[in-house]
């Protein structure tokens, strides 16, 4: 009769995971903006709409980012594990993040003036 219960509790805790991995990934609405961090300074705020290449060298390490058709990635990175390379060209979904490098990737909607600021 236990082990009727565990295998229950593992199939729940299956698909609350399962559940919550695709309401954390699931793309959202399209980004218009992306903004650039560099251990945990805003370095660059760029629209998606302009094609371009740029390099963000810090402390721990030089990261090349090229927006490119409305979306955004690292394209070079000397970061050991190269993550961030992997996790390809995006517009939406969760943040594009080089640990090593300490660099933030993060996708802003239609306006990336902060409300409260003005």
């Amino acid at each position: 009769m236990k082990s009727k219960y565990w295998i229950l509790l593992f199939v729940a805790v299956i698909v609350a995971c399962g559940a919550l991995s695709l309401w954390l990934f699931w793309p959202g609405e399209t980004a218009q903006y992306a903004e650039i961090w560099s251990d945990g300074a805003l370095v660059k705020q760029v629209s998606l709409q302009i094609d371009q290449t740029f390099t963000v060298e810090g402390e721990f390490g030089t990261n090349v980012i090229t927006v490119s058709d409305g979306k955004i990635g690292v394209t070079e990175a000397d970061c050991p594990d190269h993550y961030c390379m992997h996790r390809g060209m995006c517009n939406s979904g969760a943040q594009i993040v080089c640990l090593p490098n300490r660099l933030v990737i993060k996708f802003v909607g239609d306006d990336p003036v902060d409300g409260v600021v003005g």
